[in-house]
This record gives structure tokens, sequence and C-alpha cells, in this order.
């Protein structure tokens, strides 16, 4: 087994940023950020944190904190429980916890992997459902 090591950037709770960022391995934002994000890796957006994006296109997304702005992932997009939300999305796997606020619209893209839990359309999530039910009667 391949083991790929990655760089993670840290930008902490009194870190402030404003411009454009571009990256491709993994950053974690706990303080303020606003501008335009263009990465083709992963971020994770913690507790502390408050950013404003004009514009934001990674390749997955874990939110704890609060956002706002229209975001696109590439892979996955992942709301954790208290996180707060604004703004549209467009992304193949979408997570959300519970009391989570947020606010626009969902685009669901195609995914070109296997169908998992989270690519399934919910009607053929619901009919697999039912039919494995029946199935155990």
């Amino acid at each position: 087994m391949e083991n790929k090591e990655t760089n993670e950037t840290y930008f902490g709770q009194e870190t402030e940023f404003d411009g454009v960022l571009e990256f491709s391995d993994s950053l974690v934002i706990a303080g303020k950020f606003h501008g335009t994000i263009k990465a083709t890796g992963d971020l994770e957006i913690e507790k502390t944190a408050v950013c404003s994006v004009d514009d934001m296109s990674i390749k997955s997304l874990i939110v704890s904190g609060k956002v706002n702005g229209n975001i696109h992932a590439s892979d996955r997009i992942e709301f954790c429980s208290g996180s707060v939300v604004s703004g549209d999305l467009d992304t193949p796997r979408l997570r959300i916890a519970d009391d989570v606020e947020y606010e626009g619209q969902v685009t669901m893209l195609e995914e070109n992997t296997e169908k998992d839990l989270f690519a399934q359309a919910s009607v053929e999530f619901k009919n697999a459902l039912v039919t494995k039910i029946a199935q155990a009667r």
C-alpha cells in the first residue's frame, strides 16, 4: 500500500485573511477569511471560523463554523452539527448533520464512480428499502 504524504496548512483563530487562496493539499481555517478559494485540495472550516467567499471551488469541504457564499466541491461536502451555511452548493455527495442552519439551493452533480448511498436518488433508495422489508416478511 502506497503512503502518500499531504501537506496541511492551518490558519489559526487569530488569523484574518482577505484575498484569493489557491492550494492543492489540505487547508484548515479556524480564523476569519474573506475572498475566493480555488483549490484542488481539501478544506476544513473549524467551529471558530467565519468565512465569506465570493466563490469557493474545492475537492472536499467539512464545515463546523460559519460560511457565506457559493460552494462547488468536486468530491463531497459535509456540514457538522452547529454549522451555519448560506449559499448555493454544487457537489456529487452531501452530508448534513442535525442542528445545522442552511439556506440556499443544492445541485447534486453526477459522479463517475460506483453508486453509494449519497449518490442514489431518494426514490431509488426508498424502493430498495421497501423491497428489502417486503422480502424480510
